[in-house]
This record gives C-alpha cells, structure tokens and sequence, in this order.
C-alpha cells in the first residue's frame, strides 16, 4: 500500500468511525475465514462493517475520529455500524458460537467499554423491539374492552 492510499485509507476510515455509533475490538487469532465469513453474513443485513485492519492504521483513524482510550495490540478485527445495539448483538452472539473470537473493548455512546459491558449492551432490547412492547401495552386496554364486549354480546345471545 502507497503512502497516498494509506492517507485515503485513513481518511474513509476516520469518517465511517465518527459517523458510527458503536465500534468494538475484537481477537480473532485462530478464527478460520469461513467463520469470518459468517461474522460478515450475519453483519451485512444490519449495515455493519466487519474488517480487519493494522493497529497503526485504525489507531491514526480513531484518534482523527476522536475515539481515544482504546488499546489496540495483537490481532484486531474491527466492527462498527450506525446502531450500538445492533453491533453488539452481533459480536456477542457470534462470540458466543466461536471460542476464538473474543471481544476485548469497545467505544459505544462516547466512552470506552469493556467486554462485560458490550455482552450487557447485547442483552437489551433493540429500538424495534422497545416500539413493539409499547404498542403491545398501548393495545392491551383496547384489546381487554373488545374481549369484554365480545363476551357480553356472548352472555347475552346466551340468555336470549
């Protein structure tokens, strides 16, 4: 790689890191392509990227980004997208099927993150998910009085 490409490199990559919203760091020493393959199947639906990259280019990217406090050693695969949640739901469940893809810190809403957090991060539920328990709890008044009407009418074809 020229010195020209690198400075391109960096440059997309420092706009992709500040226009993401989560971006964690993790090892996969010891990890076959075909499940780095998987990694980038199971990320491409939610616009997550998936890439690995040398420490010294990424550590450039980040500081440019304004993401500091991030140690990058040995071997770094990096995955960032737009929405927290969903990076972390990809990482956690795709660390949880490969024993050697460990997730080692992240940058998510401003601050360094360690691994227990991301994991904690992964457990919540989606934005999508959220809309939809509330809408369940917003129905649920409209859907107890309908089953009430609907056994009145019943009591009363009954009675009749």
């Amino acid at each position: 790689m020229t010195r020209t490409e690198k400075a391109e490199f960096i440059s997309s990559l420092t706009e992709e890191f500040k226009a993401s919203d989560g971006l964690i760091v993790c090892d996969y020493k010891g990890l076959k392509t075909k499940a780095l393959e998987t990694l980038r199947n199971a990320s491409r639906p939610d616009a997550i990227k998936v890439k690995v990259i040398k420490n010294t280019l990424a550590s450039i990217a980040m500081t440019n980004a304004g993401i500091e406090g991030l140690e990058l050693k040995d071997t770094n695969i990096f995955v960032w997208g737009d929405d927290q949640l969903l990076v972390t739901k990809v990482v956690a469940d795709f660390a949880k099927t490969n024993q050697n893809f460990v997730i080692k810190s992240g940058f998510c809403a401003g601050e360094v993150v360690d691994a227990t957090k991301i994991e904690a991060l992964s457990k919540m539920p989606s934005r999508n998910e959220l809309i939809g328990m509330l809408l369940s709890t917003w129905m649920a008044p409209i859907t107890n009085f309908t089953i009430g009407l609907d056994a009145l009418r019943a009591k009363k074809q009954d009675s009749e």
